[in-house]
């Protein structure tokens, strides 16, 4: 379920923004694919490691299967993935790997875009951008203007992002935009870095990991979670089918109780 609300010009053009409910707010829509699906990109050191190969080895292949990816949501119906390729927190890692990282996004930038235009795919971008070298964000301007009204798949790339800071920027805008009125899920919602996609339906985690990690806290509210062992490197279209499999199997309640499901209770305003 989703409303639409004009907004003005968006960064880089004149779209239309989409505003999309709350889960805790309305009972969403439901269906056998998951309309948007998460993933927290994790082993590509582990995978490295294994085969006696530089962490880096392991992040240019995760690139690899990024690809993969993308392909394999496009012809299983997918109409929204986020990726989360570098968190927050990630600057604690050893300089050279950060170092590594930055230059990989960049090379990412300028010979993937283009190829996300060809292909009907729009490319955003969430995180705070401000600590990125200037050539990255030009990059990432020009990748979001090129690709703005596609609508085959939206693809997110989540770098340096937080959860925690998401929550935080959005609440400072509401406070400017005016300090008086009461901070609301609705009024939030507008100025969250996922304001353009509907909540996530799935959240995938590679690696073994059970955890979260900062990622997505507001939007995850009734997110379903997939953990598997496979890293990063090794996830393709099969272990996707797996996870969507397991996506089916769930009972997504939001909040009601499993009778009411059986009864059939049509999807309704939560109260």
């Amino acid at each position: 379920m989703r409303r639409r609300r004009e907004a003005g010009p968006a960064k880089g053009g004149s779209e239309t923004m989409t505003e999309f409910t709350s889960s805790t707010q309305e009972i969403p829509e439901i269906a056998d694919v998951p309309r948007h699906v998460a993933i927290i990109m994790d082993g590509n050191g582990r995978w490295a490691k294994r085969r006696f190969l530089p962490r880096v080895a392991g992040h240019k292949r995760g690139v690899e299967t990024v690809r993969e990816t993308v392909k394999a949501c496009i012809e299983r119906g997918i109409e929204y993935l986020t990726l989360f390729a570098f968190s927050s927190e990630n600057w604690r890692r050893p300089p050279e790997e950060v170092t590594f990282l930055m230059q990989l996004f960049l090379r990412a930038l300028e010979q993937e875009v283009e190829k996300l235009h060809s292909n009907g795919i729009r490319f955003r971008v969430v995180g705070d951008l401000s600590a990125f070298d200037p050539r990255i964000r030009e990059h990432i301007r020009r990748g979001e203007e090129l690709t703005g009204q596609h609508t085959r798949l939206t693809l997110t790339v989540a770098a340096n992002y937080g959860g925690r800071w998401d929550i935080l920027q959005a609440a400072e805008r509401c406070r400017i935009e005016d300090p008086v009125a009461p901070i609301t899920e609705e009024r939030l919602g507008r100025f969250l870095a996922m304001s353009h996609a509907p909540e996530p339906d799935l959240l995938i985690r590679t690696g073994g990991e059970k955890r979260v990690s900062n990622f997505l806290l507001w939007q995850l509210a009734y997110t379903e979670l997939y953990f598997t062992d496979a890293l990063w490197p090794d996830f393709g279209a099969k272990a996707l089918d797996e996870a969507i499999a397991s996506y089916r199997r769930r009972e997504r309640r939001f909040g009601r109780t499993s009778e009411q499901l059986a009864q059939g209770e049509p999807v309704s305003q939560a109260g």
